[in-house]
């Protein structure tokens, strides 16, 4: 074979590698775009979900637990329970409520069932964490919340997080593990492991300041969307100037 029939061969097989390798590329762009689509779908579905169970009639805490469904299913599902605020125990959860700093207050509740239901009451500001500063709040006897169904996180959620300081009385995510061991409860006591965001009722003094839940599940999808398949676009344009440029070369 002489050296002018090698060459064009050596071309052919390059254009056909170059060729493939794009092939490859746009399919794998195309398949992320097509993935974007189906969780924005999931998504939508996610939210509407949700808008549609925060509005529902509340239901028992107990109905709603025994329903079936794991407990990361049901939040933030309306739920009424009954008992009597524990408020030696109360556990201090940092956070930010219409632009001040302060704490979600945190208070076990005893129910007639004799077990505990770890009640975030709403929100106090920063210089009113002490307890004894806020007497008011401090409702004695039975009472009766309505909010909403939350479930409790395994681990804490991101690094940049401060590790919670339970010895402090200070949280900086919803370990209730962390809560129930440095509350005080006594050491036989039963603890569900669930939270309920009270709602906004106003309580005794304006303080805590309820219905504190904030339901934020972006949709960022459809900008992934854009971007996986406009990238595909991009790369199907280039490869067909590049293709038709060298055939008819």
């Amino acid at each position: 074979m002489s050296a002018g029939q090698a060459e064009p061969r050596s071309s052919r097989l390059s254009l056909a590698l170059a060729l493939g390798a794009g092939l490859v590329a746009f399919a794998i762009l195309i398949g992320l775009g097509t993935w974007q689509v189906q969780r924005m779908h999931w998504k939508e579905g996610l939210i509407a979900t949700i808008d549609a169970r925060i509005h529902a009639e509340p239901k028992p805490l107990d109905s709603v637990l025994s329903s079936g469904p794991a407990v990361a299913d049901l939040e933030y599902t309306p739920v009424t329970l009954q008992g009597t605020f524990v408020h030696a125990a109360e556990r201090h959860f940092f956070a930010t409520w219409n632009g001040a700093s302060g704490f979600f207050v945190y208070t076990p509740l005893l129910r007639p069932q004799g077990d505990y239901v770890f009640v975030n009451r709403g929100f106090v500001p920063y210089d009113l964490k002490d307890a004894a500063r806020r007497p008011q709040s401090l409702v004695e006897g039975p009472v009766a919340i309505e909010g909403l169904l939350r479930a409790p996180l395994v681990e804490k959620p991101s690094a940049i997080l401060p590790d919670n300081d339970p010895g402090r009385n200070l949280f900086y995510w919803k370990d209730i593990r962390a809560m129930a061991a440095s509350a005080g409860l006594p050491a036989d006591a039963s603890i569900l492991g669930v939270f309920v965001d009270a709602d906004d009722t106003p309580n005794d003094g304006g303080l805590p300041v309820g219905g504190v839940t904030i339901v934020d599940l972006p949709n960022n999808h459809l900008q992934y969307v854009v971007t996986w398949y406009g990238l595909a676009a991009a790369l199907a344009a280039v490869l067909g100037a590049w293709f038709w440029r060298n055939f008819r070369r």
